[in-house]
């Protein structure tokens, strides 16, 4: 855990996600300002564009003549540390004060108040991060709708779709999980789902809105649904087993989010999944003072939806028996801010 800062210190914690921002600024514990906005022109790839756009958000939500002693950014989009520190680089000439960027997913983690462990992001699409020994950080998944993102909202509809399809060849009829896509899609029949979703302007966003028709199909019986999201709480889990491959520490997973909280199936499956490959993995809700080595899981699709969630647990004590998955009930922006007050 961290020291607090002194008390008369603005600090500025920002998470800038892929649809909508955050910016909260407190002194000591008091609020001053606590905004959120859409993300319209965040652009993460132009170093000098991100920079104006960050600052721009500092002085259009501060009061007037109000200026941070630190500043912290948890960046959607933000995907390798060199990106990170041109932006914090530019930031700093920008502000004129200390500033850390990360990518977004890695606010999970002091958002839960602790120091270090794993941040497990399961929403439109889904990526896990965490850092060695050394402090290098680590990032795996992430890979977007078309190429990645199981477990995602985006990747269940992508594989449900699969399935049909699948099941479609075989000659069997519209089960539950079709039908279900069909009029998500609003298309008449299995082959036009192809066109459907190939069509979508934005995939991500398009394809994930409609993983609701995969869990209501699963609660309706289908066996298909069933099989897609017990696939995508085992693809959650090997996001943990991959850090852990690699040497991050990842004994407690605090999960946070609302669609895996929401379906129960996919929670157990990830944390029973957890449990087989790490004995000592104990799911648990978000508490102050937890132990270190965590994984932090958020994301609208992986809390929101209890199948997942449950999935994904159960998948994840198969390969990592000592994980603990934990749900995050605080806002990222919180880790913003404990970024930010570590920079005093």
């Amino acid at each position: 855990m961290q020291d607090s800062p002194p008390s008369a210190a603005l600090v500025v914690g920002v998470d800038v996600g892929g649809t909508k921002t955050h910016l909260r600024a407190l002194t000591g514990d008091a609020v001053v300002t606590d905004h959120v906005r859409a993300s319209a022109g965040w652009r993460p790839h132009d170093t000098a564009a991100a920079a104006r756009w960050l600052t721009r958000l500092v002085h259009e939500t501060l009061p007037e003549g109000v200026r941070p002693a630190a500043f912290a950014v948890g960046a959607h989009a933000c995907e390798t540390p060199r990106q990170c520190a041109d932006i914090r680089d530019a930031l700093q000439l920008s502000l004129g004060v200390p500033a850390r960027v990360v990518g977004d997913a890695e606010l999970l983690v002091p958002a839960a108040g602790l120091d270090k462990g794993v941040g497990l992001v399961a929403g439109t699409g889904s990526v896990a991060v965490g850092r060695l020994p050394g402090g290098d950080p680590v990032q795996v998944g992430g890979w977007g709708a078309v190429l990645g993102d199981e477990g995602g909202g985006a990747g269940l509809v992508r594989e449900a779709a699969r399935a049909v399809w699948a099941a479609h060849d075989r000659g069997e009829e519209p089960g539950a999980l079709a039908r279900g896509l069909l009029a998500a899609f609003g298309v008449p029949e299995v082959p036009a789902l192809g066109a459907a979703l190939e069509g979508a302007s934005d995939v991500s966003a398009e394809w994930g809105r409609h993983a609701p028709a995969v869990f209501a199909a699963a609660a309706d019986g289908s066996a298909l649904a069933r099989s897609v999201i017990a696939d995508a709480g085992a693809a959650l889990a090997a996001l943990v087993t991959r850090l852990a491959a690699r040497g991050v520490a990842v004994d407690d997973v605090v999960v946070a989010g609302g669609t895996v909280l929401g379906q129960p199936a996919l929670y157990e499956t990830f944390a029973a999944a957890l449990a087989d490959v790490l004995r000592r993995a104990r799911p648990q809700p978000l508490t102050v003072g937890v132990a270190v080595d965590d994984v932090v899981v958020a994301g609208g699709t992986v809390l929101g939806q209890p199948a997942l969630y449950e999935t994904f647990a159960a998948a994840l004590a198969d390969v990592l028996p000592r994980a603990r998955p934990q749900p995050l009930t605080v806002p990222p922006v919180e880790g913003a801010v404990a970024l930010a007050r570590a920079l005093l």
